[in-house]
């Protein structure tokens, strides 16, 4: 304990004859104790909402501010504008219970004004741009070659075969036969799927209420 308070005392000594010398040279710096305490205040509590790397909920960032690594839920982990060189900016100021951020695609989005984030950018920012030196490079990042359909036979895709190139006499599909163009769903249906749901409910229980009758 002994050693940490003369260690306190000789800092603090130290930013006395800092700020001291500071006003000597100043003429124009008022030499009152006031202001030497407040300026000492000031370098003693930085502001952690400027510090590049400082992890906080959003509610307690201010408007403008470079995030990344930002959580979905609170508690959950970081999620979003995790890519090397991105960063998102906050549009709105977080009172409220939401807070309105922008993403690096230009899609603005409302994120829990409790979830944490990062404050700066992530590194590497000119990792999109670098430019392969060979085909085997890209092996090496596990990317595998694609194939165009019209290039392979017909017992490989759809789109296989005949002189030239030519799809078939069909629109662009899958190697598996399903549309993938011009608009046509290819994820699953869970809008039916809930509206068949709640149709065999209902006939369930108008079948139940006719046989009590």
């Amino acid at each position: 304990m002994a050693i940490l308070s003369r260690a306190g005392l000789a800092s603090t000594s130290i930013v006395n004859k800092l700020v001291h010398s500071h006003i000597r040279t100043n003429t124009t710096f008022s030499t009152d104790n006031s202001s030497i305490k407040s300026m000492m205040s000031q370098m003693m509590n930085l502001d952690k909402n400027s510090q590049i790397g400082s992890c906080m909920p959003l509610s307690l960032m201010r408007i403008g501010t470079l995030i990344h690594n930002i959580e979905i839920r609170p508690g959950q982990g970081g999620k979003l504008v995790r890519a090397a060189g991105t960063c998102e900016k906050i549009l709105k100021e977080p009172t409220s219970k939401y807070c309105l951020i922008k993403l690096p695609s230009g899609v603005e989005k409302m994120i829990d004004s409790r979830c944490r984030a990062t404050i700066g950018q992530v590194s590497n920012p000119g990792h999109a741009t670098k430019k392969l030196r060979k085909a085997g490079q890209s092996r090496w990042l596990g990317r595998r070659p694609v194939v165009r359909g019209v290039a392979m036979n017909p017992i490989d895709h759809p789109h296989g075969g005949g002189e030239g190139k030519t799809h078939g006499g069909r629109s662009s599909v899958s190697p598996w036969g399903k549309p993938t163009k011009c608009g046509h769903k290819t994820g699953p249906l869970k809008r039916k799927k809930q509206i068949l749901i709640l149709f065999t409910l209902v006939t369930l229980l108008l079948y139940e209420s006719a046989s009590t009758q």
